[in-house]
This record gives structure tokens, sequence and C-alpha cells, in this order.
């Protein structure tokens, strides 16, 4: 679909702010049918914060995951690439495997066998949730949606080959469009009573370290309850093509499993230069919370003639 096309659209009130993707769309002909052989890519999958590494291989590529709709013979196909705005509006796809077919066997990964991420292409949206997969290979799951551009990312690991992947394609939801500006760098974030600060930079090229600490009131949270397996869930994109960062959980030094709170540490490389939103799921009180972050990682500076 050409530009004048889609604002044509926009004008008809179908949503015309389709977000630059990587690969989504031509790819695909009817739900579940792929026009032609998914590409073999190098793996750009990522391990979650809390995920084990024992039991599924991560792939090597360092960089951002979810540019692609598909990868090392697998696909993601959405049952539709528009949706109805609405506060449960349902989502179907499917994760094709090197056959063309449904992808039905998964290891699990803290205790879901595929996780989703939804984000509105202005970063203003995030959701993480779990759909379920039907016995005709097929993921439903309602999701939150205003009108807008949204892009959605499969989390998955295959039980044929144990290799972690992250794919992604655009969905379209219908209705008036109205952008929002990306909050402003800050190592704070309040949600629901609670506040949460970022203690860490992100460094293009290199790992590093980010410790977010949670108190309610002023009170250090010291009793995080688990959410899937662990006490944070950290997702990282970067702002234009929602490149999807790597992040991976920081064990104790010693051995032990890592206290309830107030502190919850990861450690991830950014790729380049440029502006990042974090999004922390944690859960106290048995509600699962997302505090949100905006971060802007700085160029190295040269040294020396």
């Amino acid at each position: 679909m050409n530009t004048p096309t889609r604002i044509a659209a926009f004008a008809l009130g179908l949503v015309a702010v389709f977000g630059a993707s990587v690969g989504v769309g031509a790819a695909f002909g009817p739900f579940g049918t792929p026009t032609e052989p998914p590409p073999a890519h190098a793996d750009g999958g990522h391990t979650e914060p809390g995920h084990d590494d024992a039991g599924h291989t991560e792939a090597a590529d360092a960089g951002p995951a979810g540019l692609q709709v598909s990868e090392g013979g697998y696909a993601l196909a959405l049952a539709s690439g528009t949706a109805p705005a609405g506060p449960a509006t349902p989502v179907a796809f499917e994760v094709l495997g090197p056959d063309g077919h449904p992808v039905t066997g998964y290891q699990r990964d803290h205790d879901v066998d595929l996780h989703l991420v939804a984000v509105r292409r202005d970063l203003s949206g995030y959701q993480h949730v779990h759909p379920e997969l039907g016995g005709d290979g097929v993921w439903r799951a309602p999701l939150a949606l205003d009108p807008g551009t949204w892009r959605l990312f499969a989390d998955f690991t295959p039980a044929a080959d144990g290799t972690n992947r992250t794919l992604g394609a655009d969905l379209a939801v219908a209705g008036s469009y109205e952008p929002r500006p990306l909050p402003a760098p800050s190592a704070v974030a309040e949600v629901d009573g609670y506040t949460v600060v970022l203690d860490g930079e992100l460094t293009p090229g290199a790992e590093t370290e980010l410790t977010l600490a949670v108190s309610r009131d002023g009170v250090p949270v010291t009793d995080l309850q688990p959410y899937l397996g662990a006490y944070g869930h950290l997702v990282a994109l970067r702002e234009g093509d929602l490149g999807y960062l790597h992040v991976h959980p920081v064990e104790p030094a010693d051995g032990r499993q890592p206290a309830p709170g107030p502190h919850i540490r990861f450690a991830t490389t950014a790729p380049s230069a440029g502006t990042y939103r974090l999004f922390l799921d944690f859960r106290h009180g048995s509600v699962v919370r997302t505090a949100a972050f905006t971060v802007t990682v700085e160029a190295h500076e040269e040294h020396g003639s």
C-alpha cells in the first residue's frame, strides 16, 4: 500500500498511521499462508528477564529483535492487519514453522509457551499478555487498543529447535489517531502510588547493568510477588524502528535467589545511540503494574587523533 492510499484510508476512518515496519505485509497472503518461504536470517531472539537459559538456545545476534516478521524459517502471521479500537479487541495469529504449518510445540518460559507484547508505535501504549493456543494452532488474546499502529511482538521458543525468537508485525487500529509525544527522559516513574527509580545508563555497543528500586509512600517495597517466576520483567524498545532489546536478569553473585525487592537488576546492551523506552512489570498486592521510563543513549565520544 503506497502513502497516498494510506492517507485516503485514514480519511475514510480506517487508520493511515502505518509506521515503518520491516518485512511486514508483503510476505503474507491469507491468514497462515506465506506467499513465499520465510527467509533464513541470523537469529535475533532474546531472553526475557528471569528466563532460565537452561533448556533453550539463545540466538547469537546481539542486535535488537522483533524487527522482522520472519526469521530462521519461522514466521508470525496475523489473522488480520487491521482491528477495531476497544478495551478488549480480539487478536489472533499463528506462528508458522519451516514447514509452513502452525507451530504447536513450545518450550515453556516463565510458565507459559508464548509472550505477546503489544506497543503503540509512538510508544504511548504497552501491554504484555499471554494468549491462549487453540487446537487449530491459532493464538488468541484480547488487547486494549486505541487508534493508531501497534507493533505486536511474539516471544517464543519452538520445541523443535530450542531457539528463543522474537518476531514482530504491525497491526493498524481504526479510528481517529492522535499522536502523543514521548515523555521526557527521567529516572523516576510513578504508577498507582508506587515510585520506581532507575539507576544505571545504557551504553551503545556495551552491556550495562540497570537497577530499578520500587517504593511506596517513601517506604522500600521488600515483598514483591513473583510474576511468571520472577520479581520483575523489563522490556526495552528503541524509538523509531521499535527494535526489541535483549534483556537479562542479573543474579546475586553468591548464587542465592534474588531478594523480593526493593531492587530488581537487569543487564542489556543498547545497539546504538538514540532514545529508548523501558517498561518494567512488577507485582505487588496481587496486582501487576507497569512503570515506564524514557532513556536517552548518547554516542561514544572519540578520543585521540
